[in-house]
């Protein structure tokens, strides 16, 4: 990614939790297509360990995020900023595979660097996500909820730093649903890692994630979902789908910040 530039530590620095320590900084980035801001101004820092839901409406920006993170994009303002090397993790919202290629699940597996986890740690991702039964079935036989389970635990095999989930449970059944939440809320100490979770499930975000970030192209708020209550900005986007939104600290913002430059 030749727009993520490492920063070099100091050694007088002073220690911070896992949780806070600097990872990944977006400095007041933009991507624009055809005069039309996609994502307007962002500036983020993400601690290593650190779990942040975006939400934000249809159109918001959130997909675009997650590819300039990604290094999909390149920004057309602003810079991304490593502080450490980073070993990235991602989970689509859908993945398809032609029905005429042979590929199974091993297959998607066998991608994983054999190197960064033990047999044993390997063998706990595919059990706690039920997938030793399904090893040798083809891809574009497996249902959305098996897929999903296949896509994490493809991108945990690779041990990330951070791992970006985008809309990760859209469509799938509550079974299936609930297993998946209840495995990215409780990861063990081998797998612990920053998580950035696109998600439209505000019941998740509200109890699953320490901070939370609301985008509609620009930053409109962010906080932690600490009371029951509403502020304007929340309830502006909100609040007709969530009686109880999560509180942040209001801040002069406009929602409708302008498309065009």
């Amino acid at each position: 990614m030749s727009h993520v530039s490492p920063r070099k530590h100091t050694s007088d620095a002073q220690p911070v939790s896992p949780e806070r320590t600097p990872l990944l900084s977006l400095h007041d980035v933009s991507y624009l297509i055809n005069r039309q801001r996609l994502v307007s101004h962002v500036s983020l820092d993400i601690g290593a360990q650190e779990t942040i839901s975006v939400i934000g409406p249809n159109g918001a920006g959130k997909s675009t995020l997650v590819k300039l993170i990604l290094g999909l994009l390149a920004p057309t303002e602003g810079r991304i900023e490593a502080h450490q090397p980073l070993q990235l993790g991602y989970v689509p919202q859908r993945f398809s595979v032609p029905a005429i290629l042979p590929l199974r699940v091993k297959d998607v597996l066998a991608q994983a660097d054999k190197r960064r986890l033990s047999r044993e740690q390997r063998d706990y991702i595919l059990e706690r996500l039920s997938l030793a039964d399904l090893l040798s079935r083809q891809m574009h036989h497996l249902s959305g909820g098996e897929t999903q389970r296949v896509l994490l635990a493809r991108a945990l095999l690779d041990k990330p730093n951070l791992l970006i989930l985008d809309e990760p449970m859209q469509g799938l059944d509550p079974d299936t649903e609930a297993l998946l939440y209840a495995f990215i809320d409780a990861l063990p100490e081998f797998l612990r890692c920053a998580m950035l979770v696109v998600s439209h499930d505000l019941h998740w975000v509200m109890r699953g994630s320490r901070r939370v970030v609301c985008l509609n192209k620009h930053i409109c708020c962010e906080g932690q979902p600490a009371e029951l209550a509403v502020t304007p900005e929340f309830q502006d986007l909100f609040g007709h789908h969530y009686e109880q939104p999560y509180v942040h600290k209001p801040h002069a913002c406009e929602h409708h910040a302008p498309h065009e430059m």
